[in-house]
């Protein structure tokens, strides 16, 4: 009887030691384990630039039409680089008819959101109330007569100018591809397709002229 009742006793104690070692070495749950200097289980979620989320919604949007063009464009014959003035000026005005047509109920705003156009004169003001301020504006107004009525979607005027981008605000705005550019028409910051010569839209009153 009392060999049966020390085997009992190792039995259990062995039993005891196994139970705790399983504990001890059982994975910790990390669902549950408290971010550091938060006192929380959760992760703390993480600021979202606005500015940055304008701006890319606006890219996006911008890749979107730049399809459109390209889908248009490939349905006309190829220009060679031994195409005529006359012949590059008819590829022109036919992929404007090409791109106006299938963007009829385009308007203002369709690609400069309301979001977008905070961002860029956001951006406009900052350059322009910079020590070289004055000098860009008036590099920019410099032939800048404007567009009467311009309109998205409308053909910009052969003979009137566009004022070049200061280097400053290309900077800050998102690269464009190839088929598209910014250019100043008055104190409007216009998106032009350039092989169609279309205003795809812009941004009125960027700056106070």
């Amino acid at each position: 009887m009392a060999s049966r009742g020390r085997l009992i006793v190792i039995v259990t104690a062995l039993l005891c030691a196994s139970i705790a070692c399983t504990r001890s070495s059982a994975p910790a749950d990390d669902s549950k384990a408290a971010v550091p200097g938060t006192g929380s289980s959760t992760p703390p979620s993480q600021p979202v630039n606005e500015d940055a989320k304008a701006l890319a919604g606006f890219l996006e949007r911008v890749n979107q039409y730049v399809t459109l063009h390209q889908k248009l464009e490939n349905t006309l014959p190829k220009l060679s680089k031994e195409s005529t003035p006359q012949q590059v000026d008819t590829h022109q005005r036919a992929l404007t008819k090409l791109i106006q047509d299938a963007r009829q109920d385009a308007k203002q705003g369709d690609i400069f959101t309301p979001e977008a156009q905070a961002v860029v004169k956001k951006l406009v003001t900052k350059i322009f109330s910079g020590p070289d301020g004055a000098g860009l504006r008036a590099s920019v107004m410099d032939e800048n007569p404007g567009v009467p009525n311009m309109k998205v979607n409308s053909r910009y005027p052969d003979e009137i100018p566009v004022s070049t981008i200061p280097p400053q605000l290309l900077e800050g705005l998102p690269k464009l591809p190839e088929e598209m550019e910014y250019r100043f028409v008055g104190n409007d910051l216009i998106l032009m397709d350039t092989h169609a010569h279309i205003i795809a839209d812009f941004v009125p009153d960027t700056f106070t002229k």
